[in-house]
C-alpha cells in the first residue's frame, strides 16, 4: 500500500499529504550534482482519529481494514510523526474476540489489546485504542529518552490463544511508521511480512511483487511473525542499519547492508532509490535461509525504465511444487 492511502483517511485529523521528489538516477552519488529538493516530515503534535475494522476474509484468513469489506493482509499502513496522538475506533465484525496491540508507541493499559487486562473486543463490539508518540529528550534525572520514531507494527493478541497466535497466522497484522521532523518522505511505501514460511500470507512462490520506476524513492517496512528466524535479502540495493535505513552523511558509521537477520516480532525499514547504480530489472528479494527461499519465500522488486519496460522480465505463473 502506498503512503497516500493512510493520509487520505486521516485528513480530518490533520495528516499532511506529501510525496517526495526522487533524485534523478544520473545525479545520484556525484559530488558535482546539486541536491534536488525532497519532501520531509513535519513536526508532530497533531491529534488524529481513524476507524479500523477486523473481519474474516473469504479464504478463511483475517485482516484489518479502514472500511468494512476491504480488509487486507497486511493491514493498512498507519503513519504518524513524533508528538502525534491517534485515537483508533476499532470495530470487531467477527464472531470471535480480537484486539489491537502496537509495538514501539506509548499507550495506557486500557489500550494494551490483551485479554489479561480486558482490553480486547468481543464479537460485534467496538473500542477506542489510543496511541501516543513522543520526541527524544532528556529526563529529569539527566538520562536520555529515545523518541518514538521508527518502523513498528500492530497485530492481534487474542485470536486462537491468549496471545493471538491464531490471529497472527491468519493475517491480523500491519505496519506503523513514526517519523521524526525532517525525515525524508518516500514516493511509495511497501510492507513485507515474513509470517512463518509465507510472505504477507500469500501462497508460496507467489510474491508479492512491488513496482517502481528507476529513480523513485521507495520505502520498505519489513516485519517478521511466526515461529522462525529469517534473513531478509534484496538484490541490487542496499540500506544503512539504523533507524531510517539512510546514512546521515559521509561520517555516519552505520553499517550498510543488503541482508539482515530478523526474528519473530522484529521490524525494521529502509529507503532505496530504485535502480540506483544498477538500473532497471526484476530484482529479487527473499529469505536467504536457503531452504526457506526454496520453499517459496521469494518476491520481486520490479524496477521499470522510464518507458515502462523491465529488461529480461517475462511475467509467468507461480511455480508448481
Amino acid at each position: 500500500m502506498d503512503r497516500r492511502g493512510f493520509n487520505r483517511r486521516v485528513l480530518l485529523g490533520g495528516a499532511a499529504v506529501a510525496t517526495s521528489l526522487s533524485l534523478a538516477p544520473e545525479s545520484v552519488g556525484t559530488a558535482e550534482a546539486a541536491a534536488e529538493p525532497v519532501k520531509t516530515a513535519p513536526a508532530g503534535g497533531e491529534v488524529k482519529r481513524i476507524k479500523l475494522f477486523a473481519e474474516k476474509l473469504a479464504d478463511g484468513q483475517m485482516g484489518y481494514g479502514y472500511e468494512k469489506g476491504k480488509a487486507s493482509i497486511p493491514g493498512p499502513l498507519i503513519e504518524l510523526n513524533e508528538g502525534d496522538t491517534i485515537h483508533i475506533e476499532f470495530e470487531n465484525t467477527m464472531d470471535v474476540a480480537v484486539s489491537l496491540h502496537v509495538h514501539g508507541l506509548d499507550y495506557e493499559i486500557t489500550s494494551d489489546g490483551t485479554k489479561q487486562n480486558k482490553s480486547d473486543v468481543e464479537p460485534g463490539g467496538t473500542r477506542t485504542y489510543t496511541w501516543r508518540t513522543h520526541a527524544p529528550g532528556r529526563r529529569k534525572d539527566g538520562t536520555w529518552r529515545a523518541g518514538s520514531a521508527g518502523y513498528w507494527h500492530y497485530h492481534d493478541h487474542v485470536v486462537g490463544t491468549e496471545h493471538g497466535t491464531g490471529g497472527l497466522r491468519k493475517g491480523l497484522y500491519g505496519p506503523v511508521i513514526v517519523r521524526r521532523k525532517g525525515d525524508i518522505l518516500p514516493d511509495a511505501t511497501h510492507t513485507i511480512v515474513f509470517n512463518d514460511m509465507l510472505i504477507n500470507n500469500k501462497p508460496a512462490h507467489s510474491g508479492p511483487n512491488f513496482e517502481a520506476t528507476v529513480g523513485d524513492r521507495v520505502e520498505f517496512v519489513v516485519i517478521t511473525h511466526g515461529e522462525y528466524y529469517h534473513t531478509f535479502h534484496m538484490h541490487g540495493h542496499r540500506w544503512a542499519d539504523n533507524r531510517t535505513g539512510m546514512l546521515t552523511g559521509p561520517d555516519d558509521p552505520s553499517q550498510v547492508l543488503d541482508n539482515k537477520i530478523t526474528g519473530p516480532a522484529d521490524s525494521f525499514g529502509f529507503q532505496v532509490i530504485a535502480g540506483e547504480g544498477v538500473g532497471a530489472g526484476a530484482w529479487m528479494y527473499h529469505c536467504h535461509v536457503q531452504s526457506h527461499s526454496d520453499m517459496g519465500m521469494v518476491g520481486l522488486f520490479l524496477v521499470k525504465k522510464a518507458d515502462g519496460t523491465i529488461p529480461g522480465y517475462e511475467p509467468h505463473e507461480p511455480h508448481e511444487h
